[in-house]
C-alpha cells in the first residue's frame, strides 16, 4: 500500500509534470498519493487517470454536452476566490448527504492562481450569473483538473462535465500532451464518470502508465 503525503508551497511547471506523472494529487499545498481508500467498508484499490491529449477525441455523448451548452458564457482565466465563487460553493455543497466540504479553501490555496503553481478557472456564465467554475493546473507538457462547482439549480446541463470537457478543449489549444482528472476505484464506484474517456491511461503504482480498457 502507497501514501505519501507532502507540503510544497511552490512547484515548477516541470515539478508538476512529474508530480502527476507519479501519481499525486493536491489541495493547496497539501500533496498526496495513495494507492487504496475505503469504498463501502471496504479497502478498495485506486487508480490514477490521466487522458493522454495526443490522441483523444469526445465521444458523441460529450459533443451533446458542449452543444447543449453553447448559450453558456465561458470565461477561462486566472484563478482567483471572490464573495461570488463562495456563494456558489455554498450552494454546490448542499448536493452533499455525507462528507460536505466546509471551504473552499479545502481545496485551493487563497492565492490560487500561483501557490503552489500556475492555476487558471474555468468560469462559466448565464445572464451574467455565475452557474459554475473549475479549477485547472498547468504544468509545461499537462494540465490537471482540481476541482469543480457549480449551482444545482442547472444539474440538468451536466456544468460539471462540461467544465471538464472545457479544460480538455484549452489543453489541447495549449498544445499539452497529458490531462489528468483525478482518482477513481478499480471496481465500480460514483467516480466512474472519470473513466468514460477516449484515450484513457490508469497508473499501475509501479512507474508505469497503462491504457485503460473496461
Amino acid at each position: 500500500m502507497i501514501y505519501d503525503r507532502l507540503i510544497a508551497a511552490k512547484v515548477s511547471p516541470t515539478e508538476l509534470d512529474e508530480f502527476l506523472r507519479q501519481g499525486f494529487r493536491h489541495f493547496g499545498v497539501n500533496f498526496f498519493r495513495y494507492s487504496s481508500s475505503y469504498l463501502d467498508e471496504e479497502l478498495e484499490d485506486i487508480l490514477p487517470l490521466r487522458i493522454n491529449l495526443t490522441t483523444f477525441q469526445f465521444s458523441d455523448s460529450q459533443k451533446k454536452i458542449l452543444k447543449k451548452n453553447k448559450d453558456l458564457l465561458v470565461s477561462i482565466r486566472d484563478s482567483f476566490i471572490d464573495p461570488e465563487k463562495e456563494k456558489l460553493f455554498s450552494l454546490h455543497k448542499k448536493r452533499f448527504k455525507e462528507n460536505e466540504p466546509e471551504s473552499i479553501y479545502t481545496f485551493l490555496s487563497e492565492e490560487p492562481s500561483v501557490i503552489p503553481c500556475e492555476n487558471k478557472e474555468v468560469a462559466v456564465f448565464y445572464d451574467d450569473r455565475l452557474v459554475a467554475v473549475s479549477f485547472l493546473d498547468i504544468g509545461k507538457i499537462s494540465t490537471s483538473s482540481i476541482y469543480a462547482i457549480f449551482d444545482p439549480l442547472y444539474s440538468k446541463r451536466s456544468l460539471g462535465i462540461f467544465t471538464l470537457l472545457k479544460e480538455i478543449e484549452y489543453s489541447i489549444e495549449t498544445k499539452k500532451k497529458y490531462f489528468y482528472h483525478g482518482y477513481a476505484f478499480k471496481k465500480p464506484s460514483f467516480y466512474d464518470y472519470k473513466k468514460n474517456f477516449h484515450s484513457l491511461e490508469y497508473f499501475d503504482w509501479d512507474k508505469k502508465w497503462i491504457a485503460f480498457s473496461k
